[in-house]
């Protein structure tokens, strides 16, 4: 269940700070916001699925260490990002 190639470059040119940018801490944080959203909604239907449940676990703890280092930068920024994306800060 990897994301699109399509909702990639949407993300992407939304996100990102310069034209050629792939790999910021903001991309990165949209990206795995993207992936948490959908097995979330996969544990929904599947509750027993204790793999993807531990999946879920990491990528909420990686992209909570990255909105940590964000805010370290700019605080503008993160309340920003975390605007746009609708997480809780």
């Amino acid at each position: 269940m990897a994301l699109l190639q399509e909702r990639k470059q949407e993300l992407l040119s939304s996100y990102q700070i310069h034209p050629t940018d792939t790999g910021s801490s903001q991309v990165q944080v949209a990206m795995l916001t993207e992936r948490i959203n959908q097995l979330s909604t996969h544990l929904k239907a599947h509750s027993k699925d204790f793999s993807s449940r531990r999946s879920l676990l990491k990528l909420i703890g990686q992209r909570k260490r990255l909105l940590a280092y964000i805010k370290q930068g700019s605080q503008t920024d993160y309340k920003e990002l975390i605007q746009r994306l609708g997480v809780r800060g």
